[in-house]
């Protein structure tokens, strides 16, 4: 099974959470997420849809998180990650004591949700995927596809410091490089990247993948100005050599 298809459970009464974290797993390229604003439509999704990892938050409704957990943890062995506003340290005690697989506290960065989702997904249901396992090798750059971590050789990139070694993508920046390596040595087309990054939101973004491209560039190239590995194909798209 691909880690594509596995499908996430989002319980938060948050609608602009629930959009926000829906949104950004979505056009990170991995997940199918349903959502559920309490313990109720929770139960409901969770025996109707079967899913594979479940984001919980803490603070709901109609009951706690908590206690949803251990109703749940009774028929299944589902992973469970829990979201809280809550950064004591008694609460995230609580939950990874009662055996939840991780606890973030709101806020986060997109970027860190979806390493720590993926690396619970891999580790409960033992994926391999080798699309999430490759390097991708640009002269001295090396670039892993499974933390979305660029890392350079130290004092080789231009402008960089002596002991620098790593540079983290943001989500965007790993959606784009992850489409242009999947179809490396071809013409990816621009609409064929803003489809990778917004998907249905696309419309209009042609500038904006401009930026994230440039920037991209300065993550991966040497020299940015004069790129070696991802080329523009004047009037088509991008290009990843």
């Amino acid at each position: 099974m691909d880690i594509n298809d596995y499908k996430i459970l989002l319980v938060d009464d948050e609608r602009t959470l629930q959009e926000m974290v829906g949104g950004f797993l979505k056009r990170a390229g991995f997940y199918q997420v349903i959502t559920a604003e309490n313990c109720r439509q929770a139960r409901e999704l969770f025996h109707k849809e079967a899913p594979h990892l479940i984001l919980l938050d803490v603070m709901l409704p109609d009951g706690d998180g908590f206690t949803l957990f251990e109703s749940l943890r009774k028929e299944s062995e589902i992973p469970v990650i829990f979201l809280s506003a809550r950064d004591e340290d008694e609460n995230r005690l609580r939950g990874l004591g009662l055996g939840a697989d991780d606890y973030i506290t709101k806020p986060f960065l997109p970027e860190e949700l979806i390493l720590r989702v993926k690396a619970v997904i891999k580790r409960v249901y033992r994926v391999s995927d080798a699309k999430e396992k490759e390097s991708v090798m640009l002269g001295d750059c090396r670039v892993d596809l499974g933390s979305g971590v660029v890392y350079w050789n130290k004092g080789v990139k231009a402008g960089a410091d002596e002991g620098e070694t790593e540079i983290t993508l943001t989500a965007k920046e790993y959606a784009i490089l992850q489409k242009l390596a999947q179809e490396r040595g071809r013409i990816v087309t621009i609409d064929a990247l803003c489809d990778a990054v917004w998907q249905e939101e696309n419309y209009g973004y042609e500038n904006t993948l401009i930026v994230h491209i440039h920037r991209l560039r300065e993550k991966i190239e040497e020299d940015p100005s004069h790129p070696k590995y991802l080329l523009t194909v004047r009037g088509l798209g991008y290009r990843l050599v």
